[in-house]
């Protein structure tokens, strides 16, 4: 069973998969039971879709909003409890093996009265449970990048500079977020509007990203700085 299993999900992600071969039978009927019922709310939800290429699992208590706006990939996995809204002005897309951790957000548009921009996520991207990803402007994240738990990112600030008026009656700015390739966003990292981050950068788990970071740096802190070149010995 376990080749079987391993030669299915190598099928379904297009390139070598090994099951660990400490895995029971057991469990892994139990992963394959819950996998089917995923892959059948999947099917329900293709229909409603824009473009969805593929398989599509879809977990329990998921919520999606605004099912036109969006184009998935093939092997695309939203897990347990998770939100999203794409309503926005260009859409979300999204490609090839990605994963949406349990209880995980992708939210484009807080108010109706100024639609969020859009959301392009590249193929073999993995974002960890309790994501908070804001669309307010564009967002992008290259091919390969991981995200640990609790990672939020926010395309917008808030305008200030009047103090006769309050800050929600100011208008927003919207610079955007660009991730790079083969990027890890360690865990209940933040990233700020207007902070694009190079290829192959890694950004340690609690940082504040308000800067933009080239491309393979270690950055760390509050707010996040360069500690390392990943090419430094």
């Amino acid at each position: 069973m376990l080749k079987i299993v391993t030669w299915v999900i190598s099928k379904i992600k297009k390139r070598e998969y090994k099951v660990d071969e400490n895995i029971s039978s057991i469990d892994l009927l139990v992963i394959l039971w819950d996998r089917t019922w995923m892959m059948l709310r999947g099917l329900l939800h293709k229909i409603l879709l824009k473009e969805s290429l593929g398989l599509l699992f879809v977990g329990k208590s998921v919520k999606i909003r605004s099912h036109k706006r969006i184009r998935f990939g093939s092997g695309v996995t939203i897990e347990d409890g998770c939100y999203i809204n794409a309503l926005s002005r260009v859409g979300v897309k999204i490609g090839n093996n990605f994963t949406l951790g349990r209880n995980g957000v992708i939210e484009c548009t807080g108010v109706i009265r100024d639609l969020g921009e859009s959301l392009e996520i590249g193929n073999n991207v993995g974002i960890s449970a309790n994501a908070f990803i804001s669309v307010r402007g564009e967002v992008k994240i290259g091919n390969n990048t991981i995200f640990g738990p609790g990672v939020s990112l926010f395309s917008e600030n808030h305008k200030f500079d009047d103090l006769q008026t309050p800050i929600y009656l100011q208008g927003v700015t919207k610079v955007g977020i660009e991730i790079g390739e083969d990027c890890w966003i360690g865990a209940n990292s933040i990233i700020l509007d207007g902070v694009k981050i190079g290829d192959r950068c890694i950004i340690a788990a609690g940082s504040v990203v308000n800067k933009s970071i080239p491309s393979n740096s270690i950055a760390a802190g509050v707010p996040a700085k360069i500690v390392k070149n990943r090419f430094d010995k």
